[in-house]
């Protein structure tokens, strides 16, 4: 009786340790929809950590050129043994210690330069604001893709049914004589041809699975549960309230007319190189007696701390660096002027023509529907005679195998579709209305 007891205890140990590891081997599926994909994958993104990077690393730049116009203050020494009279190299006396300050006041060139890398720095926010329409659109579209090929890889796990039938009974047929070999190669050419597509969408759902955990910031091994959505932004508004939308939302034209500021704020500092630079200058130093200052300048005039603090003024009589300058800025601001209206120009002809793709994805999707249907009705047609006697098997699987073919024709034309529509959504600027 010990052993038994001890036996059972055993057993049910066991069990409960082999139900942990099954635990853990196959954990429960996430239940994913679109919208909460969409938003994990924005917070996950590895591009959109990249492009906030770039987006800050563009404002820690502007800032440089920005910094000379606010106070600069550096301390130091320029001590050192000097023969003959007291220098350094960059002319000034040596010194034990010295303070120097510095303030830019008026430079118009280099102000012009500031504002152009700061509007540089807005152009990536808009940047990253493209990156993310990427992501968005990436995401769901691999969504929308899986969601089609479980659903497809359902119905082709029907159809292999169907063909299982449909091969033994014209083996059964062929074995009575009452049907030629070459129905059975048919017969068996079908069901290789499924197990096919099966293997094809199984790699396809691996695929798609993994590149949406890794969106989403999943496990590697984690099973994903997707609901059937479909996309809730709307693409059927009028082609020219649509190119109207992408004239203020595309990305392409944002960053384009941000390069044309650009180019403008270098333009108009550059011209105003001709006018006088102004910078405040103050300098403190603490000289020392071993320099020999006595020796080479007037008795009695040595002076241990010495302050000076003015301004510096330039005034270009002739510079022909000015008028270089003026030159290429003016050149680079055509061709910004020229690559805006070629961007306007050929996002306006892409929502067009993307809008009539939309449309035409509309009317592919309802002659499959309506394909989808006939072949509906023929089952159901061929079902009552079958109940009757009237119909065979193998002609009743051949059907159920066309309504399966039909319903992922409709599938397919269905997720093309979307896909037209999240190009138009993108191309237009209008991704968020996904996330709505």
């Amino acid at each position: 009786m010990r052993r038994l007891a001890n036996f059972t205890t055993a057993g049910a140990l066991l069990g409960l340790f082999c139900f942990s590891v099954c635990a853990q081997e196959s954990p429960a599926p996430v239940p994913l929809t679109l919208k909460h994909t969409l938003e994990l994958a924005l917070q996950n993104s590895k591009d959109i950590q990249v492009a906030k990077i770039q987006a800050t690393l563009a404002d820690r730049s502007a800032m440089i050129t920005k910094a000379e116009f606010l106070p600069n203050l550096y301390a130091g020494s320029g001590a050192g043994y000097t023969y003959g009279i007291p220098e350094t190299p960059g002319g000034r006396a040596p010194s034990i210690f010295n303070v120097t300050y510095t303030e830019e006041i008026l430079n118009e060139p280099l102000r012009g330069q500031a504002k152009e890398q700061q509007q540089d720095a807005r152009a990536q926010k808009i940047s990253l604001e493209d990156v993310r329409n990427k992501v968005i659109s990436q995401t769901a579209s691999a969504y929308l893709e899986l969601v089609k090929v479980r659903h497809s890889l359902d119905l082709l796990r029907k159809e292999q049914d169907s063909a299982a039938k449909i091969l033994d009974v014209t083996q059964q047929r062929e074995s009575e004589g009452l049907e030629l070999p070459m129905e059975v190669t048919r017969a068996k050419l079908t069901q290789a041809q499924i197990a096919q597509r099966v293997l094809q969408l199984e790699d396809r759902d691996d695929e798609l699975a993994t590149f949406l955990r890794n969106e989403a910031g999943l496990a590697p091994d984690q099973p994903i549960d997707l609901a059937a959505d479909d996309l809730p932004g709307t693409a059927e508004q009028e082609g020219a309230s649509l190119v109207a939308m992408a004239m203020q939302s595309n990305t392409d034209i944002r960053l384009a007319e941000s390069d044309v500021k650009a180019k403008q704020f270098r333009l108009t500092g550059e011209k105003r190189g001709y006018w006088p630079t102004l910078e405040l200058v103050s300098i403190y130093s603490m000289l020392a007696k071993f320099n020999n200052y006595e020796k080479y300048f007037q008795p009695n005039t040595f002076q241990r701390n010495n302050y000076n603090a003015g301004i510096q003024l330039q005034i270009p009589i002739f510079s022909a660096k000015v008028k270089a300058n003026v030159g290429l800025a003016q050149v680079n601001l055509q061709a910004a002027r020229a690559s805006l209206a070629n961007k306007k120009t050929q996002v306006s002809a892409d929502v067009r023509k993307m809008t009539r793709h939309v449309r035409e994805m509309d009317a592919a999707k309802e002659v499959a529907r309506l394909e989808l249907q006939l072949a509906q009705q023929n089952v159901a047609q061929l079902q009552a005679r079958f109940d009757e006697g009237k119909v065979s098997l193998p002609d009743m699987e051949k059907a159920r195998l066309d309504e399966n073919d039909k319903w992922m024709d409709y599938l397919d034309a269905n997720f093309q579709r979307q896909q037209a529509q999240l190009e138009l959504l993108r191309t237009a600027g209008q991704m968020d209305t996904i996330l709505q």
